[in-house]
């Protein structure tokens, strides 16, 4: 199968539009109400032109008894599932990167939690206890895993499951993540192991933190196989960690939808968090920094084999607002699934943000929209697909590419330190400035002789119990910002709403943002941002890599348009179909 640089979408079809960005001529609908009433409408008004017209099926003051409605029903859903059928190719492949095959000892996929050998490759038996339960799909098999201690692994099963609405899960295909051996994935652990460097450095400093400048001039020359975002082939500090959608280059590197006020109803949502608190060096000269972890052989071998770590998060009892990387870290470690982008949504209706132009409610004379079209349409719309988007990625994740977590490919690093040549690892991370910093970094958190290459881990438990390809909070992210862009007007200006806001060094207080990019900040790039937010704050802590989320903010997006799809011809009301702008920068009219 070709291997496509973006996630195939089944659901797409002549229904669905290609075009050049849009034009910012929407009509203001939710600005020209207060704001009591646009947290009541904004809530629920995406619209998307039936596939099936409902009007086949309307009669007027059904019989009592009659059974039309429940025929309408059963034929409105044959025609969607076949509709899926025939929208899915009928050789339908996954294609992986082959690691699996490739290494015999199964050193370039996920194992954690399985039993360890003592240089950290997996017990194979384990491994093969694992695959079995994959290929068979049996429960009793999942049940007969052989694990290394008592962490659980995470839901594979869930990867299995069928949905009665939007493309299934299976139907999706998510290119090959970067192999074990490649450049790409040697650029992609030198950029995590900068991103834990930085985690302590307000995003703010970056333009004068001479470890900023050393990052960017470390992946600057990885080339071309370091695919984060670039100016004239060049990583400056400013662009560090950033993702590649419209919008994340402009402004603050944290999405307003985390600062502007936010209120749930009469409840006021503090924008502010708990963080991590902030420890002081060993005394070897050094800045003080967090608290890291997994920096031993010993803790990175115990978490491998799946025992409970020790301690847990260790938390600033000062709230404070998101500033740095920590910060994005502790965030995305015990968020809800869908919370960044359901405060998004609080803060965009809280401030009157227009709405689409094709709301079939905008102007209508006699009627608002409420369970179609209307604010509990929207609330619950962006819960309902997360799940579809966890399932999706959980079949990538179990079933497809079983790709190993930054934690384990820097134990392979590690072990080729102690032990050379052990691990197949690209050359170029012999180059690369971020081996002899890291080690600095570790040897300075644990004492003279512990200079390990191992990544420190923001988290006790380092990664979660499933492979790393795709990232589940990026697939959530990528559904639930592709509705919301489906439902505002994203050409809308920041400013025009209110004054763009960051947070000060310390995080105990917002300022204006007077950037001379403030103006160009629209409601479309900085949910864009919140998304890549989410995504890359799972990189900061350690726990993902950068393809990880970039591949799958376009699945979860391609997730959001099918079920978008889907639904439309289950309603009455007649419109023109909803724009929206894809995290590639063209835009689809469905």
């Amino acid at each position: 199968m070709e291997n496509d640089s973006e996630v195939q979408d089944p659901s797409q079809d002549s229904t669905i539009e290609e075009h050049a960005p849009k034009n910012p001529s929407r009509r203001d609908f939710l600005g020209q109400m207060g704001a009591t009433g646009a947290m009541t409408m904004a809530a629920g008004m995406i619209s998307v032109e039936p596939l099936l017209r409902p009007e086949r099926f309307q009669i007027s003051a059904p019989p009592t008894g009659s059974n039309t409605r429940a025929n309408a029903c059963a034929k409105l859903r044959r025609d969607s599932a076949q509709a899926g059928l025939l929208a899915t190719p009928k050789n339908l492949q996954h294609p992986s990167n082959n690691d699996e095959s490739l290494y015999p000892n199964k050193a370039g996929s996920y194992s954690k939690a399985l039993p360890h050998n003592p240089d950290g490759t997996v017990v194979l038996s384990a491994y093969t206890s694992l695959t079995k339960a994959i290929n068979s799909g049996k429960v009793a098999d999942f049940n007969a895993i052989q694990l290394g201690g008592t962490v659980k692994m995470t839901n594979p099963q869930a990867g299995l499951a069928f949905d009665m609405q939007g493309p299934d899960a299976h139907s999706f295909v998510q290119p090959p993540a970067p192999a074990f051996a490649s450049k790409e994935e040697a650029a992609e652990i030198a950029e995590d192991y900068w991103m834990a460097l930085l985690r302590d450095v307000p995003f703010s400093d970056y333009s004068t933190d001479p470890v900023a400048a050393a990052a960017a001039a470390d992946m600057t020359n990885f080339g071309a196989d370091f695919k984060g975002p670039k100016t004239a082939g060049a990583v400056t500090p400013e662009l560090l960690f950033r993702g590649l959608t419209p919008g994340d280059k402009v402004g603050p590197w944290i999405s307003q939808y985390f600062y502007l006020p936010c209120n749930f109803g009469s409840n006021h949502v503090e924008q502010k968090i708990s963080t991590a608190a902030p420890v002081t060096s060993t005394g070897n000269g050094g800045p003080d920094f967090g608290l890291d972890y997994m920096t031993t052989f010993a803790n990175w071998m115990n978490v491998q084999n799946g025992n409970v770590p020790f301690g847990g998060d260790t938390l600033d009892p000062t709230p404070r607002y998101m500033r740095m990387g920590r910060d994005m870290g502790q965030w995305v470690h015990i968020d809800v699934l869908f919370q960044g982008y359901f405060q998004a949504f609080l803060v965009l209706a809280g401030l009157g943000a227009p709405i689409d132009a094709g709301n079939p409610y905008a102007g209508n004379p006699t009627q608002d929209g409420f369970g179609t079209f209307g604010g509990p349409h929207i609330a619950t719309l962006l819960c309902e697909v997360s799940t579809r988007a966890l399932k999706a990625v959980w079949f990538q994740k179990w079933f497809v590419h079983r790709r190993l977590r930054p934690e384990a490919f820097a134990g392979r690093i590690e072990r080729n330190r102690t032990h050379p040549g052990t691990f197949n690892v690209h050359a170029s991370m012999n180059g690369s400035s971020s081996l002899a910093a890291i080690a600095q970094h570790n040897e300075q958190f644990n004492g003279v002789g512990q200079g390990t290459y191992l990544l420190p881990m923001a988290f006790p438990e380092g990664s979660p119990t499933h492979p790393a390809y795709g990232a589940g909070h990026a697939t959530v992210a990528g559904a639930c910002v592709t509705i919301l862009k489906a439902w505002f007007n994203e050409s809308t200006t920041i400013n025009s709403l209110a004054t763009p806001l960051e947070p000060t060094p310390d995080g105990l207080t917002l300022v204006p943002y007077e950037g001379a990019d403030a103006g160009q900040m629209t409601v479309g790039g900085e949910l864009n941002k919140i998304a890549s937010n989410v995504a890359v704050g799972r990189n900061i802590a350690g726990v993902h890599w950068r393809s990880d989320g970039t591949e799958s903010l376009e699945l979860g997006e391609a997730m959001a348009i099918g079920i978008l799809k889907d639904q439309r011809g289950c309603y009455n009301e007649k419109f023109g179909g909803f724009n929206l702008t894809k995290f590639d920068g063209t835009s689809v009219t469905i």
